[in-house]
């Protein structure tokens, strides 16, 4: 995710690059997640406590566009009312408000139209970056966000500067640059995390929890051996391509880098501890059975870049339709020639479950 005023959100409308066609692995790992936030509502929800409120709001931030967010926001809904009838209350009683929170720029439009006709909850779009407040204070009951936190608030601004050690030349990414590229994306990471950490516990309710779940870097390996990595530095290998060729000049590639860093559980858990407003109540790596998530051809991996990153490279780089359908193919060739599937192993997801504070 970035800033407000720099906010590329993924593709809307149902084409053949679309977020909502190009986002089944995400769906996998919501699925996964599912148990995870029952057994969560189940041991550290103190529904009795807001319950006497009538209404649980709920937030999914950086919500995209259907189908997955109705899928998380359904699992948590019923892990609430399994607590509830656990404990003899009704749930009828108890209203639920789902915020769906993404840029303004996200396709709330399609989000709308896909609404479930059998929902049991009322509906609000809360469009504006999550590094930053978005709720009014000490209102929110759940707050979920899946496969977002990855994306930062916008490239550090060390790799775009000529006079810094970590100025990015000939680059879009920190995968195989120098440290001091690899130390300003991870210190932009922990800067933005305190941001939206602070932001939560101003709009968290004491007590209330945060179910986050990230694709990570397994602690301990290199930046170079995680999937999505090598997979960018592919990416950054067609556009060098583009250079040589002279469709892209080299000065518009040397200020392009990628807002985005996938860190490692103990960089989170690290975030977290720093900031202190919130505990960490339980943190679930998950390593085996990635590989059924990921594509399986070149051509299936292109199209999901593509819906996460085609508003960033227009925007960015000035890339109409033909240019972008030139970058993509020659990634897809780049993917099947390679040998990059045998790294998914060594990428992981975390689910981090986050209880608000009662003391600070």
């Amino acid at each position: 995710m970035e800033g407000p005023s720099n906010a590329f959100p993924m593709n809307g409308g149902e084409g053949p690059h679309s977020y909502s066609r190009n986002s089944s692995a995400q769906r996998i790992f919501i699925d996964r997640a599912r148990k995870i936030i029952k057994e969560a509502v189940a041991e550290h929800l103190n529904i009795e406590a807001f319950s006497s409120s009538g209404a649980f709001l709920i937030a999914d931030l950086g919500c995209s566009v259907r189908p997955n967010t109705f899928y998380a926001v359904s699992n948590v809904l019923q892990a609430v009312e399994q607590k509830c009838e656990s404990l003899g209350l009704d749930s009828q009683i108890l209203e639920f408000q789902v915020f769906f929170n993404d840029h303004v720029g996200n396709d709330f439009n399609i989000l709308f139209r896909s609404l479930p006709q059998d929902r049991r909850y009322h509906v609000a779009g809360v469009p504006g970056s999550f590094y930053g407040r978005l709720f009014p204070k000490n209102c929110l009951h759940f707050v979920y966000s899946s496969f977002a936190l990855h994306w930062l608030s916008g490239a550090p601004k060390e790799v775009q500067d000529k006079s810094s050690p970590a100025w990015n030349k000939g680059r879009i990414f920190y995968t195989n640059a120098n440290k001091e590229v690899i130390k300003a994306y991870a210190a932009q990471f922990a800067k933005d995390m305190e941001v939206f950490l602070c932001a939560r516990a101003q709009e968290v309710v004491r007590g209330g929890l945060m179910v986050l779940t990230f694709l990570t870097r397994p602690d301990g390996a290199p930046h170079s051996q995680v999937f999505a990595n090598r997979s960018l530095d592919l990416l950054e290998s067609c556009l060098a391509d583009m250079v040589k060729k002279g469709t892209i000049s080299e000065e518009r590639m040397d200020e392009f880098n990628l807002p985005m860093y996938y860190a490692s559980p103990q960089e989170m858990k690290e975030a977290v501890e720093r900031n202190g407003r919130f505990s960490i109540k339980k943190m679930v790596e998950l390593v085996e059975g990635l590989a059924e998530a990921y594509p399986l051809t070149g051509k299936m991996i292109a199209s999901q870049w593509r819906a996460a990153l085609e508003g960033l490279l227009k925007e960015k780089m000035q890339f109409g339709e033909e240019m972008l359908d030139e970058l993509f193919d020659s990634f897809a060739r780049k993917h099947d020639e390679s040998s990059i599937f045998e790294f998914v192993r060594e990428s992981s997801i975390t689910f981090v479950l986050l209880e608000r504070s009662t003391t600070n």
